[in-house]
């Protein structure tokens, strides 16, 4: 659909950006909905994000998804929050109304859906492992928290880090090393690497941890898209394990932000089918 005089637009702003692939969703959500929106990428430097969300407010984009550096600076910048951004102190989407910017972070809820949508797993009493303790980790805890999750491991090299993403678990969160995560491995129900290992051209050998200890019955999602078939998504499949690469997650996580913003259902099947197109 062309633009008109009144297209609404929304957009991902980052650093760097220009390897997104959320135009593509989006742009693809749009057409199968017949809405008159339309989404770009917009690079934006740190320095610059104030002035480019007081360009939002004078310019009237509706909807932003915020994408690396910007996610923690972003929640500082929103007037309001909701409650799972507020929790972990970081956005990924902001929704524009009349100039008043909410930011939410739908990592989460988009990770929970892709795993109802995709191997309808429920996460509620099963036990859980989580690699890495990063911006991905920490929304991926707290929502398989918040879905009952009976228990929430965190595994990481750095205890610090995994103390304080196991912590918006509750009493639910563990810490554990890397090198001690053995029989929590192996009976996992759920097994999710949040780490970027993996990514680009890894070599066979680029696997968060031991992943002879996986079996069938498991559940394993690895969040990297970029191969689409990394050394541990390649193992696991090889030993019974049911499996997922990061693309469901990145869909459906952008398909919560379509429906803040138009209010309208995200068409997923069409969103999943425009990523599987552009990564070939």
């Amino acid at each position: 659909m062309s633009p008109t005089g009144q297209t609404r637009l929304a957009a991902v702003i980052g650093d760097p950006v220009r390897h997104s692939l959320s135009p593509t969703l989006m742009n693809a959500a749009f057409g199968a909905t017949g809405l008159d929106w339309s989404y770009v990428a917009l690079e934006v430097a740190a320095m610059q994000l104030p002035d480019a969300l007081a360009g939002v407010r004078a310019l009237g984009i509706s909807g932003l998804s915020v994408t690396m550096p910007h996610k923690e600076s972003a929640a500082a910048c929103c007037d309001r929050l909701s409650p799972t951004a507020e929790r972990l102190g970081a956005v990924n989407c902001i929704v524009n109304n009349g100039g008043v910017l909410t930011g939410h972070n739908t990592d989460g809820d988009g990770f929970i859906r892709s795993l109802r949508h995709g191997f309808a797993f429920e996460p509620a009493n099963k036990r859980c492992v989580v690699i890495g303790a990063g911006g991905a980790a920490r929304s991926i805890v707290l929502a398989l928290a918040d879905a009952g999750a009976s228990e929430i491991v965190v595994v990481n090299r750095t205890l610090g880090r995994a103390e304080r993403t196991a912590a918006l678990a509750g009493d639910r969160g563990e810490v554990v090393a890397l090198d001690g995560a053995h029989s929590d491995l192996v009976d996992a129900d759920l097994i999710v690497n949040a780490t970027s290992i993996g990514m680009g051209e890894p070599a066979a050998s680029d696997v968060p941890f031991d992943a002879s200890v996986l079996h069938d019955g498991q559940t394993l999602v690895d969040i990297v898209y970029k191969p689409l078939e990394t050394p541990l998504l390649a193992t696991a499949r090889l030993r019974g394990v049911s499996v997922a690469n990061g693309v469901a997650m990145l869909a459906h996580q952008a398909a919560v932000q379509f429906e803040l913003w138009t209010g309208v259902d995200a068409p997923i099947d069409v969103m999943l089918a425009s990523v599987a197109d552009q990564l070939g």
